[in-house]
């Protein structure tokens, strides 16, 4: 059972991920030696969680794309959202940082990373351990704008590192990068199971199928999670990709209802097949990007209804710098009646603190977004829960 209480105050310990991506325990010994020195006996660890960060870069590689698509747009972020949620997030001295998606905007090029994401980011990446969204697959073409599709080659060109002609390396911070595995991995925080999943079905890399059951990548995918979940030894579970299957925005609710599995598009249907299995294996959360936003959603079953005693709480954190959208409904009467709280008037990074038998989190943002003032600072949102 996970059941939400007041928030409690939480000793936090240090550790740093080692490159295997499982954390090596440590004893809190003070900030100065963060994140270097290795310790041992932690009795919690931070995770860091935000998803859809950095803006475009305005550069001459991208001469064509519209400038209200690229950093320094008054609608979007800009660099400012992203080095202030880069800053917010060093300063919880985490553990390890769950990234949810659209790290790059427009089309994840590997050029866009190393020039907008990895000037606010870049210090933290030895603990980023990322999960792809459609900005690092799929072309854009709205708005004015024609990129390509780079089908996670920026992406995994980045985390992963690339040779000398820049083609990604096969394995690495990211996950595999080859014909039959497509950055989808595991990773151990004390008594925590991490998944990171790549949800990326309608791209060429996933030939366009989204089954989950056919011998296509994403049943592939799906299958490794079941054995993944089979085999987990640990109380504590959480998964994270980037489309949410149960939404919060009006971003994604254009021809399926907030609260019906499915809710994030194409991608966001798949995934109901993974909530199934997370649900079966008593996950204790779910975190998700893509809706550029904060949301906290009850627990939940696989048809999107509240289920106290055995469901899954979702956490939408599509808040990290590139831009705002619109929530569905206003505060208590939102189009999906699972969401317990929401805000998308500011950029912020979730903190949680995983202990031994349970968690905590922490939400403020950090910057208001394009057309808000001071009072968008004034959200919050904590709180604390178990896992069984």
């Amino acid at each position: 059972m996970r059941r939400a209480t007041k928030v409690s105050a939480a000793a936090v310990g240090l550790a740093v991920l080692a490159v295997t991506g499982t954390a090596v325990a440590a004893a809190h010994q003070g900030d100065a030696d963060w994140p270097y020195a290795r310790h041992h006996g932690a009795a919690s660890y931070t995770l860091a969680a935000v998803g859809d960060i950095a803006c475009e870069p305005d550069d001459d590689e991208n001469a064509s794309t519209p400038a209200s698509l690229k950093c320094g747009s008054p609608t979007l972020g800009g660099t400012s959202a992203e080095f202030a949620t880069a800053e917010q997030a060093t300063d919880m001295h985490p553990d390890a940082v769950a990234l949810l998606g659209d790290e790059q905007y427009q089309v994840g090029k590997l050029t866009d990373f190393e020039r907008s994401f990895e000037q606010a980011w870049g210090g933290l990446k030895m603990l980023e351990r990322p999960a792809p969204g459609n900005h690092e697959y799929y072309a854009y073409t709205k708005k004015g704008d024609n990129e390509a599709w780079q089908n996670g080659a920026g992406y995994f060109g980045y985390f992963n590192g690339h040779d000398q002609a820049g083609t990604p390396n096969p394995q690495g911070q990211a996950g595999d990068d080859t014909a039959d595995r497509q950055g989808w991995y595991s990773y151990d925080l004390g008594n925590w199971h991490i998944v990171s999943l790549n949800a990326e079905c309608d791209s060429d890399a996933f030939h366009h199928d989204c089954s989950t059951t056919d011998d296509g990548l994403l049943g592939q995918e799906t299958r490794w999670l079941s054995q993944d979940l089979e085999t987990n030894t640990r109380p504590c579970t959480i998964a994270y990709w980037h489309q949410p299957a149960f939404s919060a925005t009006t971003a994604s609710t254009a021809t399926v209802p907030a609260s019906a599995p499915g809710a994030g598009g194409t991608e966001g249907a798949a995934s109901d097949a993974w909530w199934k299995l997370l649900y079966r294996h008593h996950a204790t959360l779910v975190l998700n990007g893509h809706e550029h936003a904060y949301a906290r959603l009850r627990p939940m079953n696989p048809a999107g209804r509240y289920d106290p005693d055995h469901g899954i709480p979702e956490f939408v954190v599509g808040s990290g710098g590139e831009a705002i959208d619109t929530l569905a409904g206003t505060p208590g009467d939102y189009d999906n009646p699972n969401v317990v709280t929401a805000q998308a008037r500011a950029f912020g990074v979730m903190k949680l603190t995983l202990g031994s038998h349970g968690y905590s989190w922490d939400y403020k943002p950090v910057l208001p977004g394009p057309g808000f003032d001071a009072t968008a600072l004034q959200y919050e949102d904590s709180g604390s829960g178990t896992c069984k």
